[in-house]
């Protein structure tokens, strides 16, 4: 009895398995999705987290210039949003915004032009409002203890001196007569 041998051609690897550069093009852009799902990020902030997983760059460039072209990395816009939250909710000085945007590694036009954007009266109404909620809870039998806490609350969030003081010393004569009354 004679058997015969059938030789079958090998696999194609492309019929199983897809390239080596682009399942590792497809593994960074699921990388990149996850953590753009939880909240917004800067290019600099995927591009490390790529770097940290092992991505060589080359992969990381075409996954994040595919991400920028439908918009769902812009810095500009991250910048914006970054801002428009930090000022609200935690009541950031743009001193404090500016470092927080660097450490994001947005560039430093496109921090200027965001912080610009907002109206300079915008920044003075958040921290009075900071200060009258802090004043209401305080003992002002010692006005320059307070004045120290206050104001280095505000420079603390990145509100400058000046403006610090002046915000402080008005929001103290406004509760010394609401206290009057």
């Amino acid at each position: 009895m004679v058997r015969r041998m059938t030789s079958f051609p090998p696999r194609s690897t492309s019929e199983t398995e897809p390239a080596e550069p682009q399942r590792r093009e497809e593994q960074a852009r699921d990388v990149c999705l996850r953590l753009l799902t939880t909240r917004a990020r800067s290019r600099a902030e995927l591009e490390t987290q790529l770097t940290k997983r092992g991505f060589p760059e080359d992969v990381s460039a075409r996954v994040l210039d595919r991400l920028a072209e439908v918009d769902l990395v812009d810095d500009a816009a991250f910048a914006e949003q970054w801002v428009r939250e930090r000022r609200t909710n935690a009541g950031k000085g743009k001193r404090a915004l500016a470092s927080e945007l660097r450490t994001k590694g947005i560039d430093a036009d496109v921090i200027a032009e965001t912080l610009d954007s907002v109206d300079a009266g915008e920044w003075r109404v958040r921290a009075e409002e900071l200060v009258a909620a802090k004043l209401r809870r305080e003992n002002l039998d010692d006005e320059m203890k307070v004045t120290r806490r206050l104001v280095a609350m505000l420079a603390r969030r990145g509100y400058s001196q000046g403006m610090a003081f002046d915000v402080v010393n008005t929001q103290l004569t406004q509760e010394r007569q609401r206290r009057a009354v």
